[in-house]
């Protein structure tokens, strides 16, 4: 029997009850984590709630990328959530790679109760006691991050972590829930109506909950949580300082990043480029910001792209950055051109080469500069267009049996994917060759994370998004990425997710190996697995999904279309050479050396001959 003082005051509900509320109303729909003691309580009042849908992931990180696949697609907030403790700490990276990213996400993370910080509490990050404090873990990787010891002060705390994340520069926010803090019940504002009293009383960290009190309330009449403020206006000085040195060009090459697709700014883009007759390339994290089957398109910049981008770029009077500071990624190759090149950015932020910043609203700038110049488009130059590297994907010796080398296996993606698709390209040899050879579907998203390069933040970013869209998603990964986190196969299964995962495996890190051979002399191997036969194992572990082990890319293709048709997740492993010579740019000169360009000219196989027709590169 619940005892009399423990008994609910009427009028009031319980913390948790009202962050769930507020999430609903701040138009999230899915909280992904993993669940624990002293996160529990949250979990439940997203249930009780029945608006936001709670997804349990395998590992805190793919939940942190689950939420950042959400927003990359959805442009809205994601949410993560996750106990304290070693679940808290795997989310560091996750939370790194957002923050890097500039993806939008409010982490909220359970922590012991306080009247156990410094007590030696399991799993305490008080920072009290001996323990480390969790808040100056995830302070450095976060915009906002705050423990909240007051629960009367979570309406506050929370509009203020979600204006943090959305306020450029975006990135993750982190709110630190204690226990007792989630459990603890606080007055309705605004309420005239009492709230039914809870049946239960909270239970401790160490307890596990029985039975279920009926859901209560959600405070209708209280406000929303505080919106981001909008980003400041281009200043007009600025705008005229640009437009006049666009205007004096006759040849210009734009850079767009993936602040195009945060600001949804690829229709201001494309007028734009059409208005200076401008070439456009985009960053290797962006492929999805502007047609790559458009005459303008010269390619993708940097280490895994085009040769054409530099030659574009030679031929240019002014390089115009837009949504993209130019990392090192998106600019190798191409510095000694950008240091004779005039250099125009317009961004959120200053970019890293030197130039001309535009700094403000994306959508803003662009549309004042289109209207400062010609009221008609101009023409754009010929260019050769964005062709493949010499090596791209090409390794002859390893064309036969059940090999099959990129160039072959990415033709067939592109002839099955969906031009509406969500694509999600994983670290390596597979990433380098998808961003090289693999065209961005038509009307959805192609991301790759730069930000930090974690392997295997694709299988959870592609449930994410799949989930968030309700679209076909294809998850591009090789061997190395799915150990770390493919089994997160297991949560599209759970929840009928329509993400299609395609392995590339090379039973290796293959260019780790690569790497060891050309630049440190071959003396070890530590980077080539054992065989293994990914597609048997994971047809065993999940008896419904539908899995193929592809021994051709006429096979894959094949598997691919039908994956297309169901409803839910599909599974297609391929083998490939780790010895495969990727487009990655400082590979290009050991690929001439060691002949493997020369073997472009020499398929020797109708398949190969069939599939290599299809490949455009870009």
């Amino acid at each position: 029997m619940t005892p009399a003082a423990d008994v609910p005051e009427a009028g009031t509900v319980r913390m948790v009850d009202h962050l769930a509320g507020e999430l609903a109303r701040a138009g999230v729909t899915h909280m992904f984590g993993v669940g624990g003691a002293n996160i529990e309580d949250l979990y439940d009042a997203v249930h009780r709630g029945g608006v936001v849908r709670g997804v349990v992931a395998k590992h805190e990180f793919s939940a942190v990328t689950m939420a950042d696949g959400y927003a990359r697609t959805t442009q809205r907030l994601g949410v993560v959530a996750a106990t304290s403790g070693g679940g808290a700490m795997n989310l560091v990276p996750g939370l790194a790679e957002a923050y890097a990213s500039r993806v939008p996400l409010l982490a909220l993370v359970g922590q012991p109760p306080t009247v156990q910080e410094g007590e030696g509490a399991f799993q305490d990050t008080s920072g009290k006691g001996g323990s480390f404090d969790a808040a100056d873990v995830f302070s450095p990787i976060s915009r906002f991050c705050a423990r909240v010891e007051d629960p009367d002060s979570i309406g506050e705390l929370l509009a203020r972590a979600m204006a943090a994340a959305r306020t450029e520069p975006r990135g993750p926010a982190v709110l630190l829930l204690p226990k007792d803090v989630q459990q603890a019940r606080i007055a309705l504002p605004g309420q005239d109506d009492p709230v039914p009293a809870e049946a239960e009383a909270p239970v401790p960290a160490e307890a596990t909950s029985t039975g279920a009190a009926p859901a209560e309330a959600v405070p209708t009449a209280a406000a929303p949580a505080e919106a981001a403020p909008p980003p400041p206006a281009p200043s007009p000085a600025a705008v005229a300082e640009v437009t006049d040195i666009l205007r004096g060009a006759s040849t210009v090459l734009v850079i767009a990043g993936e602040g195009v697709a945060a600001a949804d700014a690829r229709a201001e883009l494309s007028r734009l480029a059409r208005h200076l007759g401008a070439w456009v390339a985009v960053t290797p994290d962006a492929k999805d910001v502007f047609d790559n089957r458009d005459p303008r398109f010269a390619g993708v910049a940097g280490v895994m792209g085009h040769a054409n981008v530099e030659h574009c770029l030679r031929r240019a009077d002014v390089c115009l950055l837009v949504g993209t500071r130019l990392p090192l990624l998106a600019r190798g190759g191409l510095e000694r051109a950008l240091a004779t090149t005039d250099v125009v950015c317009l961004d959120s932020e200053a970019p890293f080469v030197p130039g001309t910043a535009l700094v403000g609203d994306l959508r803003d700038a662009l549309r004042a500069v289109t209207e400062g110049l010609a009221s008609s488009p101009r023409p754009c130059p010929r260019h050769p267009g964005p062709l493949p590297a010499p090596a791209a994907g090409l390794d002859f010796p390893a064309v036969h049996g059940r090999i099959v080398p990129f160039s072959q296996a990415l033709a067939a993606v592109e002839a099955a994917l969906p031009e509406d698709a969500h694509v999600f390209v994983d670290a390596g040899n597979t990433g380098a060759s998808a961003v090289h050879l693999l065209p961005a579907p038509r009307h959805g998203r192609f991301v790759v994370a730069l930000g930090m390069g974690g392997m295997g933040y694709t299988f959870g970013a592609g449930i994410g998004a799949a989930l968030a869209t309700g679209r076909r998603t294809y998850v591009l990964a090789g061997d190395g990425a799915f150990f770390m986190h493919g089994a997160e196969v297991h949560t599209a299964v759970e929840h009928s997710a329509p993400v299609t995962f395609v392995v590339f495996n090379n039973n290796a890190h293959a260019m780790c190996a690569l790497r060891e051979e050309f630049l440190q002399g071959a003396v070890r191997d530590d980077d080539v697995f054992g065989e293994t036969d990914i597609a048997a194992g994971v047809a065993a572990a999940f008896p419904s999904l539908d899995v193929t082990g592809a021994g051709s890319a006429a096979h894959l293709r094949e598997a691919l279309l039908r994956g297309n048709t169901g409803a839910g997740p599909a599974f297609v492993a391929l083998d490939c050479d780790p010895k495969e010579i990727p487009p990655f740019l400082p590979f290009q000169p050991f690929a001439r050396a060691t002949g493997h360009a020369d073997r472009a000219e020499h398929a020797d196989t109708k398949e190969q001959a069939d599939e290599r027709r299809i490949v455009r590169a870009g």
